[in-house]
């Protein structure tokens, strides 16, 4: 090897090396960067997913106690309303009174 080759290939890795450094310390800042907006993202979402979760518990809440409150008349009431909509489709026609029961005979 040559004696001029040793300076040379000291003043390449001593170049380097910090280079090497710099480049780390960047890629560990852009790893913490991803992971912090990761995370504020997954939170956004669990409140998203929570919001939707309370309106359909707020739902099957109304659909329970409709089925409970009402009992049987909750047929009589859907029929009713399907009759509703054929008189206002065909415009004529009296609408039924769902909070009239029907009485059996």
């Amino acid at each position: 090897m040559d004696p001029i080759m040793i300076p040379i290939l000291g003043i390449v890795f001593g170049c380097t090396i910090p280079m090497v450094a710099i480049w780390a310390k960047h890629k560990q800042k852009l790893a913490q960067m991803q992971i912090s907006t990761t995370a504020e993202q997954t939170a956004e979402k669990a409140a998203q997913y929570a919001s939707q979760v309370q309106q359909l518990e707020d739902r099957v809440r109304v659909l329970e106690r409709i089925v409970t409150d009402k009992g049987y008349d909750v047929a009589t009431q859907i029929e009713a309303l399907r009759d509703q909509r054929r008189v206002d489709e065909e415009g004529t026609g009296v609408p039924l009174n769902i909070n009239q029961k029907e009485t059996a005979s």
